[in-house]
């Protein structure tokens, strides 16, 4: 009777999103609005400017200047409160930029010191460029009063970003008494891109101001500033094929671990551009002993955790995999021998093609697989996709793997739908499929979305040797609404709403889980803010059991880097009571050392696992410059006796590029696991020829 009054309640929830949904696509698409589109024609010169953040070369007195930032936030559509000029040039092997911002109270500028670490906390400017001006893809690269750079890549019209991504490029800035100034220098070498006479490009410029929550754009007004199809245009660009089409990179690298042998290992990198849009890459015994570990969290479900990549050799092109059923996910590739991948666009297909000799995982057990994936994307449309992704690993001739298609189509502004069919195979039971359906509204302050998914009670067996699907066997629906509101008000900066419903069936109609969370969101005028969430659960395993936790958090100053919060959550979850104590500090000592401190303790009862635990991780950086820098990295599990520490002194140099990198360890980097590694120290050494 309960399973009947549930499934009943939640179908009155979905028929009420659905009408919901389908009024708000009607109001999308009859008021639809266009950007205010805007381009601009770089000059192009024989003497480029010096890049030391001082906008005092001869270069940019007759470079086109670009100004009129418009807000996104906090007041949508108004001129921004401080003013922002960018001057553009390019020649035959960059394309350049430079900031001129203007701040009435330079002592407040908030900088950062840490390479990919300026997000929304510190003052920063970036710019965005579409090289292949499909609306779709894209390069960031942001920077601040220090010259720091921020870089990533960005695909299906800026929904899915790949903040792992590092181009090779120049940056520098200047304080001064009126504000700040910043130079950059893009290679073409750089980015992916098509050559010929008077290219255009995609283009987008941007600063934001922490103290304001203040996000200023050159075009708008803007519904969702992610998306690419709302951005001006660079014109005019005479781009030539470069002439570095090889590059290698050899290393070799030194291990000394207390107690054990002294090992030597050397390896190989290499990448060949077959055109500026399309490259290949090499590896040979690639190093991952010195890779960032991955950090311990608590984790109250009984799904795997998804981890992030943080190897090289994966991670230029890794967000074309990116795929709501995750049919490739890299972490499933553990050590290897080599591996090869093309990666780029030919026309208007984005192809991506892998391949990797795994290692024997004395960790987990296999034996050296292979690894295989082919990935392919065409533009359809104004700035629509549709794709097919195949995935296979054979371990001793036995093949497990994936295959399917899935779509992104843009009908208005505000109106999108996304789309995937796939099927998994191999020898863990039957041959299954999946598929799930999923419009969405969304504007800058308002999202909704209804999705229905379908996994086969097989599917994520054999998925799961190449992709990441959490639980199959399920029929599920999910929607969600989320709103901010800008108050405008004396002590109230902004409130966000967030919710989320989902619910599910087995194969055999019987209901596995129903989800319901809400949570609020203060942001006050004095930095603090304050959030409040709930959420109730029933799930179905070996018996029914009813999981509820309710989360009371604060924060003060978090919407800068800079900034401390603490949360504590409790309830109920699988017949045990739990408490759970977060707390993170961020802390700038100086320019150029900053600490991160994270603390989470968990305690339940009964405890019969003995899951009950205190985690503790430190994360301190001191850049000497931004190319000579020393991290620590330290963290504790009392779960499961894990104590880890890495330790990375590490100095690029330039022209062209390399690496000394003296480094030590001490305990297992992976996830959840204690590990018996004792001290080490590795001492690398790695070039560009």
């Amino acid at each position: 009777m309960r399973n009947r009054t549930s499934r009943k309640r939640a179908w009155g929830v979905g028929r009420n999103a659905v009408k919901a949904f389908l009024f708000l696509l009607a109001f999308s698409m009859t008021h639809a609005q266009d950007s205010r589109f805007r381009s601009a024609a770089p000059l192009k010169v024989d003497n480029p400017p010096v890049i030391d953040g001082v906008l005092d070369d001869e270069a940019w007195k007759n470079a086109p200047v670009l100004d009129d930032y418009i807000q996104f936030e906090p007041n949508k559509e108004a001129p921004a409160s401080v003013r922002t000029e960018l001057r553009v040039l390019y020649d035959s092997n960059n394309l350049y930029f430079a900031f001129k911002c203007w701040d009435p109270e330079p002592e407040k500028i908030v900088l950062g010191t840490e390479r990919d670490k300026l997000f929304m906390g510190t003052d920063s400017v970036d710019i965005l460029v579409d090289t292949f001006f499909d609306k779709r893809t894209g390069y960031y690269f942001r920077t601040n009063p220090l010259g720091v750079q921020h870089d990533g890549m960005v695909s299906d019209n800026g929904r899915v970003a790949d903040t792992t991504w590092d181009g090779v490029w120049q940056s520098a800035g200047q304080l001064n008494k009126d504000g700040w100034s910043a130079e950059m220098a893009i290679p073409f070498s750089t980015v992916k891109h098509r050559v010929g006479d008077q290219q255009s490009w995609g283009f987008q410029t941007s600063r934001y101001l922490p103290r304001n929550l203040e996000k200023s754009f050159w075009t708008g007004p803007l519904e969702d500033y992610r998306k690419m199809d709302g951005n001006g245009t660079l014109t005019g660009l005479d781009l030539s094929a470069g002439s570095r089409r090889l590059e290698l990179i050899p290393y070799v690298m030194t291990q000394f671990e207390k107690g054990g042998d002294t090992d030597v290992e050397a390896g190989l990198d290499a990448r060949y551009d077959f055109t500026p849009s399309l490259s290949g890459n090499l590896t040979i015994n690639p190093d991952f002993a010195t890779v960032e570990a991955d950090q311990e969290q608590v984790n109250l479900t009984r799904f795997e955790l998804n981890l992030p990549e943080k190897r090289n050799f994966f991670m230029e092109g890794n967000a074309a995999y990116s795929q709501r059923i995750r049919l490739f996910y890299s972490r499933r590739i553990s050590d290897i021998y080599g591996g090869a991948k093309f990666y780029g666009k030919v026309g208007n297909n984005e192809v991506s093609i892998l391949t990797a000799q795994t290692k024997e995982d004395d960790y987990s057990g296999l034996d050296s697989a292979n690894f295989s994936v082919f990935r392919i994307k065409r533009d359809i449309l104004k700035n629509s996709s549709i794709g097919f992704l195949s995935a296979n690993r054979i371990v001793n001739g036995r093949n497990r793997g994936t295959a399917g298609v899935d779509t992104a189509l843009y009908f208005t502004e505000t109106f999108k739908f996304t789309g995937q069919f796939a099927l998994g195979y191999g020898d863990a039971g039957k041959t299954d499929t999946a598929f799930f359906l999923r419009p969405s509204h969304d504007t800058s302050t308002f999202h909704i979305h209804l999705r229905y998914t379908h996994l086969g009670e097989y599917f994520g067996e054999n998925v799961n040797a190449v992709g990441y699907i959490r639980d199959d066997n399920r029929n599920e629906l999910d929607s969600a609404v989320s709103k901010t509101f800008w108050t405008g008000g004396s002590f109230l900066d902004k409130i966000d709403y967030r919710s989320n419903y989902n619910i599910y069936w087995g194969m055999d109609d019987t209901l596995r889980s129903w989800d319901a969370w809400n949570s609020l969101n203060f942001d006050l005028k004095n930095k603090l803010n304050f959030v409040v969430r709930h959420e109730e659960e029933y799930k179905l395993y070996e018996k029914k059991f009813r999981n509820r936790q309710t989360t009371l958090g604060t924060g003060y100053n978090t919407r800068e880097w800079q900034s401390a919060s603490v949360d504590w959550t409790f309830g109920r979850n699988f017949d045990s009571d739990f408490h759970l104590i977060g707390a993170t500090v961020n802390r700038k000592f100086t320019e150029d050392l900053s600490v991160e401190y994270g603390l989470s303790r968990l305690t339940l009862d009964p405890d019969p696992e003995q899951d009950s635990t205190w985690i503790h991780s430190l994360r301190a950086t001191h850049y000497f410059h931004k190319d000579l820098y020393l991290k620590l990295f330290m963290q504790t599990n009392s779960a499961i006796d894990k104590r880890n520490v890495q330790a990375v002194f590490a100095w690029r140099f330039q022209p062209p590029f390399g690496l000394v990198q003296l480094a030590y360890q001490k305990g297992s980097s992976r996830f959840g696991e204690k590990g018996e590694q004792g001290d080490t120290v590795f001492l690398k050494l790695a070039f560009v020829l």
